[in-house]
């Protein structure tokens, strides 16, 4: 699941700078001793490994920004575009971002649409081969983007990947690893395998290029669940036994403050995507028969567990295998 910014209504008028300062060949490390920033050209350790460009949509999130600023730069991560997009904060989430700035490829803060929004001009900003995006309030975990560097480069037929869901406390502690799954776009349709953590996704922007280049900008809740929907349709989802990125409960979080209206926005979607394709009869039949049982609540909880937590696990052509880490390399299980 997904955390969105807290609600537009407690906006204040704010004009803070409008600025985007790129370091374009070179990148700025930190001296851990001297507790000094320092701008070193780009090495060639650094072109080993490929970009990655990480957005962060922010609006009024001190209180957790920077614990999400530390968990990306100290990844360490020797070829990292990171952009923090604002949307014209008031409570010093630009402090914050001034306080790190020579450490970021670049930010920007402005008024804006919405989350969605801020995460299209982050990207239009952008040009790492591999892309994603950490919000305000979520944070990485140690070394998770060397799993994901390390996995698209050892694999170039693999899109997208997504690690084990993770879920931190209020307090930023790791207090929740769940089953890793693996994905299929019939499963996805049918509703059985929906939530695939955005936190934990990175894709190639060969693949953001071939879906249109955007996140759907026109609503506030369940845009990735869209994005993942429109990737289903030219690439497997790989599941990486890794953990990569993880979503903070917090009480500001609006997708766990409005999960019906989560799930009535994933229901459109998918519906839409259904639509769309030429032979999905039996899928429709599935899912119509799948929502009467599901509307009774004696059969709701062992059609859940018996059927639609199996759908996911029987084998079909477009089911990706499992990326695990073995004896010191990356493999296809």
């Amino acid at each position: 699941m997904q955390v969105d910014r807290k609600s537009r209504r407690a906006r204040a008028p704010v004009a803070p700078p409008t600025s985007f300062e790129l370091c374009q060949n070179e990148r700025i490390d930190f001296e851990a001793e001297s507790n000094h920033l320092v701008s070193t050209p780009l090495s060639s350790t650094q072109a080993i490994w490929p970009r990655i460009s990480l957005v962060t949509p922010v609006f009024n999130s001190a209180r957790y920004l920077e614990a999400t600023i530390r968990s990306v730069l100290n990844q360490g991560y020797p070829n990292l575009e990171y952009i923090i997009v604002d949307g014209g904060s008031s409570d010093g989430s630009v402090d914050l971002i001034r306080k790190y700035e020579r450490k970021l490829h670049g930010w920007l803060s402005e008024p804006d649409r919405g989350m969605y929004d801020a995460i299209n001009k982050g990207f239009a900003r952008s040009s790492g081969e591999l892309m994603g995006w950490i919000s305000a309030t979520d944070m990485l975990h140690a070394g998770s983007l060397f799993v994901v560097g390390g996995v698209f480069q050892t694999f170039p037929q693999v899109e997208w990947i997504t690690g084990r869901p993770t879920g931190f406390n209020d307090d930023g502690m790791a207090v929740e690893i769940l089953k890793l799954r693996r994905w299929s776009r019939m499963a996805f349709l049918a509703a059985a395998n929906r939530y695939i953590q955005q936190e934990s996704t990175y894709w190639r922007r060969s693949l953001w290029d071939r879906a249109g280049a955007r996140v759907d900008d026109s609503r506030r809740n369940g845009s990735d669940f869209e994005l993942w929907a429109r990737f289903f349709r030219y690439a497997r989802l790989y599941s990486v036994d890794a953990l990569i990125g993880g979503f903070r409960s917090h009480p500001d979080s609006f997708g766990l403050q409005n999960l019906e209206e989560c799930h009535r926005v994933h229901e459109e979607i998918l519906e839409k995507e259904i639509a769309s394709l030429s032979d999905a009869q039996g899928l429709k039949h599935f899912r119509a028969f799948s929502e009467r049982v599901m509307s009774i609540p004696a059969l709701a909880k062992p059609w859940r567990k018996l059927v639609l937590a199996t759908l996911p696990k029987l084998p079909g052509k477009e089911q990706a295998s499992i990326i695990r880490y073995r004896k010191g390399a990356w493999v296809i299980e």
